[in-house]
């Protein structure tokens, strides 16, 4: 019964230990890494700052003109002459007027709101940027083991030919060939799982992770749905969503609001003023004097010759006419932008359906018949790896077509500014 007992635990302890071991492995979703990207890529965070910026701006045009306090001490010959001293304090202000402090609150406004435009036209494109990144990763891997799957095959291919050359059945230079073709295949086995680290590694950076310990594997599918799309509504949702309008439209509004402060500065200042000053009595024999107390106001109106230069006004009023036209400039590159997307997208997909409506599938019956052929001796070396040769060439570009057909789904969501990508 102890022994039952110390068995039963046995097992369990080892089942844990193989339950802990397999939790060490790191499998990437798309969902953790995008996570990943939005919280901690290093040049979104760093975008992120230019909105902080342009909200410590936005409280500094708040401010108001200083007041000035001046003091100051005259001796007229006290000491010598007994003429006695004067002591004067005043103090001053800049009177802002023509709605100045109105204006540069408005410039701030707008150059923060533009900042949170741009940071968000910024995730746009790094979203659409790391998505693309992710299905490059998944690609790599599915080439890769295509490569070891052609590779296995054609080892256990030469094995058999080494046999068969044994035997008598074949020539020494097919058994030589197919062991040939095994060794290059795994030459391309390195070449395919650098490319796959490659990807990996830029998924590291892209996450903001500053360690090279690659995850053991990434899960995903290469092939996203597919959908149906109106060119003409594809436009219209482009010109309504797409961050670059807005931020047309707020530039727009910064080049009003600069105009308007422009405006404004050509306006006067008054400089108001208010003092007081104390004498002392003089004592000299003479012209003796008593103390006396003054009190001093004024006004001051500065000359604006400054003013009958117009060049900075010009420019504000040129920089207003020039933001319209970006507008439009901007309209009729989405609309270009979106009609190739599509065409892309069309192309794209076109290509996978191609594969799917029996181009890959006979290329596999093709290759799996002088297989058998081979091994009966009735076709050659030659004519087996070049159905080979035909069947994997097609799987690969099957594994291209699929993630351009992707990408291309990608670029067209990213030219409308909508996104619903979600790769499982």
């Amino acid at each position: 019964m102890r022994k039952f007992f110390k068995t039963i635990i046995y097992i369990t302890l080892t089942t844990i230990s193989v339950t802990s071991v397999a939790q060490e492995t790191t499998i990437l979703t798309y969902k953790e890494y995008m996570t990943r990207v939005k919280s901690a890529n290093i040049s979104y965070l760093a975008e992120k700052y230019n909105v902080d910026i342009a909200e410590a701006k936005m409280q500094a045009a708040k401010i108001m003109p200083d007041p000035e306090i001046s003091i100051g001490y005259g001796n007229n010959q006290d000491w010598d002459l007994q003429m006695g001293y004067n002591i004067d304090a005043g103090l001053s202000y800049t009177l802002e007027l023509g709605g100045k402090r109105g204006a540069r609150m408005g410039v701030a406004r707008s150059e923060k709101e533009l900042a949170e435009v741009l940071l968000e036209d910024y995730f746009r494109n790094l979203r659409a940027d790391a998505t693309i990144a992710y299905l490059s990763a998944v690609k790599q891997r599915h080439l890769y083991q295509l490569q070891k799957s052609s590779y296995r095959e054609m080892y256990q291919l030469a094995q058999a030919d080494s046999l068969r050359f044994k035997a008598g059945t074949i020539m020494e230079v097919d058994a030589r060939q197919s062991k040939l073709e095994a060794q290059s295949m795994r030459n391309e086995i390195y070449a395919y799982e650098s490319d796959l680290k490659e990807t990996l590694l830029n998924l590291l950076m892209l996450q903001g992770i500053n360690t090279l310990q690659l995850p053991d594997s990434i899960q995903g599918s290469l092939l996203l749905p597919k959908q149906d799309f109106d060119l003409a509504k594809l436009i219209s949702l482009a010109q309504n969503n797409r961050t670059d309008i807005q931020m047309a439209i707020k530039t727009q509004e910064m080049s009003q609001n600069n105009l308007r402060l422009t405006k404004a500065n050509r306006y006067i200042d008054l400089g108001l003023s208010i003092g007081g000053s104390y004498s002392s009595e003089v004592r000299n024999e003479l012209a003796p004097a008593p103390a006396f107390k003054g009190i001093v106001a004024g006004i001051s109106v500065p000359l604006k010759f400054s003013n009958i230069n117009k060049g900075e006004l010009k420019a504000a009023q040129l920089t207003v006419s020039q933001s319209k036209m970006q507008y439009e400039a901007i309209e009729l590159q989405i609309r270009t932008e979106v009609a190739q997307a599509y065409s892309r997208y069309i192309s794209a997909l076109r290509q996978v359906e191609q594969f799917d409506n029996g181009l890959l599938s006979e290329a596999e019956y093709i290759f799996k018949k002088k297989v058998y052929s081979y091994e009966r001796g009735e076709s050659n070396m030659i004519e087996l790896l070049n159905a080979k040769r035909t069947y994997y060439d097609n799987q690969i570009a099957y594994q291209e077509s699929l993630f351009n057909f992707s990408v291309a789904l990608i670029e067209l969501e990213r030219a409308c500014g909508v996104w619903d990508i979600e790769i499982k």
